[in-house]
C-alpha cells in the first residue's frame, strides 16, 4: 500500500489557490504534483479573480471551468481585493461558507491571525521562508485536508448554483 493510496480511491475536489506570487505558486504546484496528479488546481492571481471564480462571473461563467471547490487556499496580501475581504465574502455567503478556507500567507501579524479566525477561517498557516520547512508545511497541509479530513460533499445540483 502506498502512502497516497487513499487519495487515488476517491475523486479529489477542485482546489483554487489564490496566490499572486509566481514563485510561491510554482512551489505549491511542484509539491501538489508530487502529491497527486489528479488534484484539479485552479489559480486565481488576485482577490477579484477568486471571487469571480467562486461566483461564476466573467471569465468563469461555466461550471466546468469553475467547479465548486472542496477547499480554498488563500493568500492574504493580494492586489486589488485582498484575502481578508475574500474570506469575509466567502464566510458571509450561504452557498460558499461551508467550503473550508486555509489561509497560507507570510503574515504573522497577530491581528491578521485573530481577524481571520473571527471571520471563520478553518486554518491559518504562515509560509515558511526555508525551502525544507515550506515543503513540509505543504505536505502536511495536503495530507491533513485530503487524507484525514472529510470535506463537505458537493452534490451535482449544488455545483450548478
Amino acid at each position: 500500500m502506498t502512502r497516497y493510496s487513499v487519495i487515488s480511491a476517491v475523486q479529489l475536489p477542485p482546489l483554487p489557490i489564490v496566490e499572486d506570487s509566481n514563485e510561491d505558486f510554482e512551489a505549491l504546484q511542484r509539491y501538489l504534483n508530487q502529491y497527486s496528479s489528479d488534484l484539479p488546481v485552479y489559480r486565481c492571481i488576485n482577490g477579484d479573480r477568486a471571487l469571480a471564480f467562486l461566483y461564476r462571473s466573467e471569465p468563469y461563467t461555466d461550471a466546468k471551468t469553475a467547479p465548486r471547490p472542496g477547499l480554498i487556499l488563500l493568500d492574504l496580501n493580494l492586489p486589488g481585493t485582498d484575502g481578508r475581504e475574500v474570506l469575509y465574502k466567502i464566510k458571509q455567503d450561504d452557498k460558499l461558507k461551508k467550503i473550508p478556507v486555509v489561509v497560507f500567507t507570510t503574515s504573522n501579524n497577530p491581528k491578521d491571525i485573530e481577524a481571520c479566525y473571527e471571520q471563520g477561517v478553518n486554518s491559518y498557516i504562515i509560509k515558511p521562508m526555508d525551502f525544507k520547512l515550506l515543503k513540509r508545511s505543504i505536505q502536511t497541509l495536503l495530507s491533513y485536508w485530503f487524507e484525514i479530513t472529510m470535506l463537505p460533499f458537493q452534490s451535482p445540483e449544488e455545483d450548478q448554483l
